[in-house]
């Protein structure tokens, strides 16, 4: 068992986790190898991430809640899509080669991060049409392809969310609330989950999911200051995080 002072550094990477992923999505490529950097076995690590993850994604979610940059009326018939395809990823895990499937979604992402980077326009406009057939048939296939790779791998779920909404027509930091709205839903689903198994380490998981709810208060907050440029600057850096997470675990 790790010794306290592993939170001498988990905390400011929780800190710098929640601020990162309240942006742009992708703070589960930090906190997730700090934790077993810290010497949690695999179980332990992927639990105890979930319970600091609600913190973090809660936090964000309240600030852009507050904003009124949530569209709960989408948001709310997402979620059960989200659980639901977690839930099969989760499922499926145990038939489907996890390093080929990683490898592919190290790609995907990469790509598709390049083509929204060199598309100085994409994102930083509001066009949400509203709930038409068109940002049915974007979410819907969408929702359930992420949450089972949510239920698969993980990381990177806030940011393939965050894209997804910005193709329905949302400018970055309406994308980036909507995100982090679902990513709380699927938190907490996963929590529960996790909870029962008795893998937490709570002593651990707790003080840095207080630290990422800061990190992640901090990063909404300023995502809203400083617009969708600069969402779109850290979607840049959250990428080559995750893709790195992805390919060099």
């Amino acid at each position: 068992m790790p010794s306290p002072d592993v939170l001498l550094y988990g905390l400011p990477l929780a800190f710098l986790a929640g601020f990162l992923d309240a942006v742009a999505g992708g703070g589960g490529a930090i906190t997730l190898p700090t934790l077993f950097l810290m010497g949690l076995p695999p179980a332990q690590a992927v639990a105890t991430n979930k319970l600091l993850a609600i913190f973090g994604s809660g936090s964000g979610t309240y600030q852009y809640a507050r904003a009124g940059n949530i569209e709960w009326g989408l948001v709310w018939r997402l979620v059960p899509l989200a659980l639901g395809g977690s839930a099969l990823g989760a499922y499926l895990v145990h038939f489907v080669n996890p390093d080929v499937f990683r490898t592919l979604v190290a790609v995907v992402i990469l790509c598709v991060g390049v083509l929204v980077l060199a598309n100085k326009r994409f994102g930083l406009e509001d066009r949400y049409p509203g709930l038409t057939a068109r940002v049915y048939a974007v979410c819907v296939p969408i929702t359930v392809v992420i949450g089972l790779y949510d239920g698969f791998i993980g990381p990177g779920t806030g940011t393939f969310l965050m894209l997804m909404f910005a193709l329905a027509g949302f400018n970055l930091v309406r994308a980036s609330g909507n995100a982090r709205a679902i990513n709380f839903a699927t938190n907490i689903g996963a929590f529960v989950y996790f909870l029962f198994g008795g893998q937490m380490v709570f002593w651990i998981g707790l003080p840095m999911g207080l630290a990422n709810a800061l990190g992640a208060a901090v990063g909404a907050r300023m995502a809203m200051l400083r617009g969708s440029g600069f969402v779109k600057w850290m979607y840049g850096i959250i990428v080559l995080l995750v893709v790195a997470r992805l390919l060099f675990r």
